[in-house]
Order: C-alpha cells, then sequence, then structure tokens
C-alpha cells in the first residue's frame, strides 16, 4: 500500500464497499485489494457475483475479498453486514457508499413510489450505512468516508430530477457529516463523477417513462438522446476506482473530488455563471443532440 497512507501502520487496512456486483463498486473493490487492502465486497444480491470474482481472480487478488449480501433500504440488512464485517476483521478503516440507482422522467409523470425507491437507495441507504459505521471508526479515531456522488448533485438536469435530488441530499449531508466528524479523525469525502461507462445509466434511461401523447415527450426525446449519445461517449469507469485509491492515500482529503469529463468545468460554471447563462447551455446541448 502507499507510504503516504493515512492508515494506521501495524495491521491490514480494511474497506467496506456498498455496490460492488458492477460499476464503480466493482472496479474500487478490485483496486483497493490491489493496493493492499481487506476488501468487504458488499451487494443487494449475492447472486450476482460472479463478475467480480472473474475479475479478482484474474487479478490475484480473490483472496482479499469477502463478499457480505447488503441491502442498503433494510436497516436489518446494514447492521447484520456490518457485524459480520466486524467478527471477519475486527475494524473498518473505508467505507464506500457506492450502491444506487438513477430514476429518471419528467416530474409531473413520475410516481411517488419510484420518488420514493430513489431517495431510500441513494440517500437513506447511505445515511444507514453511514451510521452503522460511525460509531466502529469514532472508537478508532481514524477512518475515512467516500460518498459517490454526482455531477448531478452540483446541477440539476431536466429528465434526472429524482437521481439530482437525491445527490444533492448526499451532498448536504457530507458536508454536515464532515465537520461533525473532524474531531474524531474520521473524514468524509464526496467524489462526483461524470458520465462514465457504467449499468446505471443504461438501466436508467430503461426505465424511463416516456408515454405516448406526453406534453413533455418531445422533451424527454432529446434528453434521452443526449444520455445515449454521452453513455456512448464517456471515459472508462476505472478512472473513478484509481481515483478512490488516490484518495485513501491522502493524509487531509479535500471535501470534493469532481472527476469526468466536463465535471470540472461545470463546476467551476456554476460557481461563476448567472444560472440563465447555465441554462442556456445545457438546453442548448440538448437540442444540439437531434
Amino acid at each position: 500500500m502507499n507510504s503516504n497512507s493515512s492508515q494506521p501502520k501495524g495491521h491490514e487496512p480494511v474497506a467496506l464497499i456498498t455496490g460492488t456486483s458492477s460499476g464503480f463498486g466493482l472496479l474500487t473493490a478490485l483496486t483497493l485489494a490491489r493496493l493492499g487492502y481487506k476488501i468487504v465486497a458488499t451487494m443487494r444480491d449475492l447472486e450476482r457475483r460472479d463478475e467480480l470474482i472473474q475479475q479478482a481472480e484474474q487479478a490475484g487478488v480473490l483472496e482479499r475479498m469477502h463478499l457480505l449480501a447488503l441491502d442498503v433500504t433494510d436497516e436489518a440488512s446494514v447492521a447484520a453486514a456490518v457485524q459480520a464485517t466486524l467478527e471477519l476483521t475486527g475494524r473498518i478503516d473505508v467505507l464506500v457508499n457506492n450502491a444506487g440507482l438513477a430514476v429518471g422522467g419528467f416530474v409531473e409523470e413520475v410516481d411517488m413510489e419510484a420518488w420514493r425507491r430513489q431517495m431510500e437507495t441513494n440517500f437513506f441507504g447511505l445515511i444507514a450505512v453511514t451510521k452503522a459505521v460511525l460509531p466502529v471508526m469514532r472508537a478508532q479515531r481514524s477512518g475515512l468516508i467516500i460518498n459517490v456522488s454526482s455531477v448531478s448533485g452540483l446541477t440539476g438536469f431536466p429528465g434526472y430530477a429524482p437521481y439530482a435530488a437525491s445527490k444533492f441530499a448526499v451532498e448536504g449531508f457530507s458536508e454536515s457529516l464532515r465537520q461533525e466528524m473532524l474531531s474524531y479523525g474520521v473524514r468524509v469525502v464526496i467524489v462526483e463523477p461524470g458520465s462514465f461507462r457504467t449499468p446505471i445509466w443504461s438501466k436508467g434511461i430503461a426505465g424511463i417513462h416516456n408515454p405516448e401523447g406526453s406534453p413533455y415527450r418531445a422533451r424527454l426525446e432529446e434528453v434521452l438522446r443526449y444520455s445515449r449519445r454521452s453513455a456512448e461517449t464517456a471515459p472508462d469507469p476505472q478512472q473513478v476506482a484509481d481515483l478512490i485509491g488516490r484518495i485513501t492515500a491522502k493524509r487531509a482529503p479535500r471535501l470534493r473530488y469532481p472527476v469526468g469529463k466536463g465535471s470540472r468545468m461545470l463546476m467551476i460554471g456554476k460557481a461563476l455563471l448567472p444560472w440563465k447563462v447555465l441554462e442556456g447551455i445545457i438546453s442548448r446541448s440538448l437540442r444540439a443532440m437531434k
């Protein structure tokens, strides 16, 4: 492991990661395992573990992997997974809150059940796992919590209000938590990916409700074309896993780490430009996909 790591010396550091069946979670598990971490890789359905096991075996890190079932929307499942982690490893040095889903559609046409499912997974689930781990890290007086947010947690886009709302909530939660935990040696970081080649967007796009006769149909088609084009040209998600690996080696990581094509420019644009200007840029980008 990197000699500059802020993890305590004299033990094998432990990383608990949610949502490791695919995407950022799977790649982060492999990356941290290669950096010398003992990985507790969790996922809602362990029947989806084959891809992680296969890649871990190919990378020569399978012996560093412990797979557990964890449904972030089920408090009993969260408590059981954290308890099992402590029984396996005795400590938790890094928590990566990665589990999530994307709900899309125009606000009027997204049913309340879908809104609640979005928030339960991306926000309340993240809080539940964090709350279960905090007593461990506080007692250790050390730990790192990495919350995987999104550029959608900085700027909302039409057609993805549920997803943006959940990620905006993660941003505010993380800001407060970071200040609460500083004096206990626990650091809180937000990683804010732009568009990357991960299954979350293909699943999200496939699930968007776009009924015939909808007054929003033409606008939503623009959003979907833009989303599909972005997915086709999106960079390798390994960039995000590599960033998370670098963050774990920092003694004093900053709060926010935007990553991906245009993510930093979007952050700067929102800070400096009047909202009407930024709104116009987004609107023109969507129309350009016709």
